[in-house]
C-alpha cells in the first residue's frame, strides 16, 4: 500500500498548481493584449500604402498597393495570419522597410536591453539603500528629507528631466553628448558617457517609486511582534533590518521592483525619442509615423510581453517567499 503524500509534497503540488495558474493567466492576458494591439493599430488614420505613395497618389494606385501588401483582406484574416506567424517566431514583413520585422527588431533590441540593464543596475541598489535608510530613520529628519525628495522626483515627468539634463550637462557644462549614439568601437566608459543622460532620465523616477514602496514594506514589518522580540534580545538595528526584516519583506519589495522597472518600458519611449537613441521604443514611434503595422504590432507585443514577464516573476517570488503557501 502506497504511503500517503506528506505535507511537504502537498505543499509543493499546491505551489506548482498556483504557479501554473499564474502562467496560464499571463498567456491569456497576452492573447487579449495582442487582440487589443491589433484593433488599436488598425484604428490609426491612413495606412502604409498611403504613406509610401504620398497624398498626391491616385486612389487606383493606393488600392493596387494595398492589395499587393495584403491590406485589403478582412481584419479577422489578417489578425489570425499575424498571430500564427507570431507564435511561429515570424512577426511578419515590414511594409515600409521591405525586410523582415525580426531583422529590424534584432538590430535595435540589444540597444534597448543595454539601456534597461544599465538603468536597472543604477536604480535598484540606490532605491533599496534609500528605502531601507528611510525606514530605519522613520520619523527623523533624514526620513522626512528623503520622503520629500522622492515625492518631488516622482512628480517630475521624464521629458522634463531629460530636457533639464540636456541643458545642464550638454549645453552649459558640455560634459555629455546631447544625442545618445552607441559607439561602434569604444570601451565601456565611452558607452557610459553616451548613455549617461538617458540612464539618468529613466532612473530618477524609478528610484523614487521603488524607494517609497521599499520603505513602506519595511515599516509594515517593523511593527510586527517578531521585530520587538529581536529588539529585546539586543539585535542591532542594521542586523535587525537586513537579516530579519528584509527577508520577510522580500515579496512586496519584489512587487515594487517589478512595477517600477515596468515604468522603464513606458519611459523609454519618450527618453529614446528625445535623445535619438536607436532602441526599440524609438523604432515603435517611427512605425506609428509610417503606419508600418507589422513592425508596430511586434514592438508593442515585445513591450507587453516584457511587462507581463516582470509581473509573473514578481508573483512567483511572492508565492515562493510566503511560508504559509510553502507549508500548505
Amino acid at each position: 500500500m502506497a504511503a500517503p503524500p506528506t505535507s511537504r509534497e502537498n505543499g509543493n503540488a499546491f505551489l506548482l498548481i498556483l504557479l501554473a495558474k499564474r502562467v496560464a493567466s499571463g498567456l491569456l492576458t497576452l492573447f487579449l493584449v495582442s487582440l487589443v494591439v491589433f484593433i488599436i493599430s488598425g484604428l490609426l488614420p491612413g495606412d502604409a500604402a498611403q504613406e509610401m505613395l504620398g497624398q498626391s497618389a491616385t486612389p487606383e494606385a493606393v488600392a493596387a498597393l494595398r492589395q499587393q501588401m495584403g491590406l485589403d483582406q478582412p481584419a479577422a484574416v489578417r489578425f489570425l495570419r499575424w498571430l500564427a506567424g507570431l507564435l511561429g517566431g515570424d512577426p511578419g514583413f515590414s511594409l515600409v522597410a521591405n525586410m523582415p520585422v525580426a531583422d529590424i527588431i534584432a538590430s535595435r533590441l540589444p540597444n534597448s536591453l543595454i539601456l534597461a540593464a544599465l538603468s536597472t543596475l543604477v536604480a535598484v541598489p540606490l532605491a533599496l539603500t534609500i528605502g531601507i535608510t528611510s525606514a530605519m530613520r522613520q520619523g527623523g529628519r533624514l526620513d522626512r528629507a528623503l520622503n520629500t525628495t522622492t515625492l518631488a522626483m516622482v512628480a517630475l515627468p521624464e521629458f522634463l528631466i531629460a530636457t533639464i539634463a540636456v541643458l545642464i550637462f550638454a549645453v552649459q557644462l558640455r560634459w555629455l553628448p546631447s544625442i545618445a549614439l552607441v559607439p561602434a568601437q569604444g570601451g565601456f566608459l565611452d558607452l557610459l558617457r553616451a548613455l549617461a543622460m538617458p540612464i539618468l532620465s529613466l532612473s530618477i523616477i524609478v528610484v523614487a517609486q521603488m524607494a517609497r514602496m521599499t520603505r513602506a514594506a519595511i515599516i509594515a514589518q517593523l511593527g510586527l511582534p517578531y521585530v520587538e522580540m529581536a529588539r529585546l534580545k539586543g539585535v542591532s538595528p542594521a542586523r535587525l533590518v537586513l537579516v530579519h526584516v528584509l527577508p520577510n519583506a522580500i515579496a512586496p519589495i519584489v512587487n515594487a521592483m517589478a512595477l517600477s522597472l515596468s515604468y522603464l518600458l513606458g519611459g523609454a519611449v519618450i527618453v529614446e525619442t528625445i535623445f535619438n537613441y536607436p532602441g526599440l521604443a524609438s523604432l515603435m514611434v517611427n512605425a506609428v509615423t509610417s503606419r508600418d503595422m507589422p513592425l508596430l504590432q511586434a514592438c508593442a507585443m515585445i513591450f507587453c510581453g516584457a511587462y507581463l514577464s516582470l509581473v509573473l516573476i514578481a508573483d512567483t517570488v511572492a508565492i515562493l517567499a510566503n511560508p504559509r503557501l510553502r507549508n500548505r
